[in-house]
């Protein structure tokens, strides 16, 4: 018989007890968990995006859970492990697609269990991997949240490069106070969310998905804003609840939106746009369907 208190107190309790045998290399990467007492009629599902880890749900997570929901960040496989990782040592990111869809069915299933109705959200690459369960598990998933998800670069000639090459990248920022993750990649890790990211694009134009809410900015140098358009146009033929924004670029906020310690200053407008749109009543509230800035 299910018991609510027993399910999130098992689920904190693994989530310690494998993050602890990695161990972490900060303890920002852990997973985080926002439980409240009871089941909530909403539970929110967030993926963190590539290298990083949950922290980056942080400041959304403690705000829908003041909202009065559940919230789980879990660690991705491979992520937020301790080493001295670089070129000749690259961090231990899986390089088969197979490990994040299993990861991501596994805590879908765990999401459904704490409450009525089941939101996933993603950052990045995490954004993909939401954005794939949205199109293949619709049925689990009330709405999907979409942060400047990775379907393709802002480049062609990097996306052909991504597609190929077998080097070791280091982040720009990787210095950036905000950052707890990994400061480089192996090219071939990021390769299976391109190839992830086109057949969503793909799917989205002869498949409905769950409704959907994607944010982009103008001043985000990492994702094709383009695509994250195209992206909407599709879902939105068949869930016309779906909402498109992108902030303008005199706002200046980064591909790393998520916490004001990575460079959204305006995180504020983030959160409201998101609980505005999970709450809405589109009986009556008239969407959105497309407001792009500047």
């Amino acid at each position: 018989m299910f018991d609510y208190s027993t399910t999130i107190a098992a689920i904190s309790e693994q989530a310690r007890i494998r993050e602890e045998a990695l161990p972490l290399r900060h303890e920002k990467c852990g997973s985080k968990f926002f439980f409240q007492p009871h089941p909530t009629p909403k539970v929110f599902l967030f993926f963190h995006g590539f290298t990083a880890g949950p922290y980056q749900f942080e400041p959304l997570g403690e705000a829908l859970f003041e909202a009065g929901y559940n919230v789980l960040a879990p660690l991705q496989p491979g992520h937020g492990v301790a080493g001295d990782w670089d070129g000749d040592n690259p961090p231990p990111l899986p390089t088969d697609r197979q490990v994040y869809q299993e990861f991501a069915l596994e805590w879908l299933q765990q999401g459904k269990l704490l409450g009525e109705k089941l939101i996933v959200g993603g950052y990045s690459t995490g954004g993909t991997l939401a954005g794939w369960l949205a199109q293949n598990y619709s049925q689990d998933i009330e709405k999907t949240l979409l942060f400047a998800p990775y379907l393709g670069g802002t480049n062609k000639l990097v996306d052909w490069l991504v597609a190929i090459l077998p080097f070791y990248y280091e982040w720009l920022n990787k210095d950036n106070p905000g950052n707890f993750g990994y400061k480089g990649f192996a090219i071939p890790t990021l390769r299976l969310f391109l190839d992830m990211g086109q057949e969503i694009l793909d799917q989205a134009k002869t498949t409905p998905a769950t409704p959907m809410l994607i944010i982009s900015s103008e001043s985000d140098q990492a994702t094709n804003r383009q695509e994250h358009r195209e992206l909407f146009q599709a879902v939105v033929q068949y869930q016309p609840t779906s909402w498109y924004h992108c902030f303008e670029k005199s706002l200046n906020i980064p591909h790393t939106m998520m916490t004001e310690a990575e460079g959204n200053q305006y995180l504020d407008r983030l959160i409201t746009m998101v609980k505005t749109y999970v709450e809405s009543d589109f009986q009556v509230i008239a969407n959105w369907r497309e407001t792009v800035g500047g």
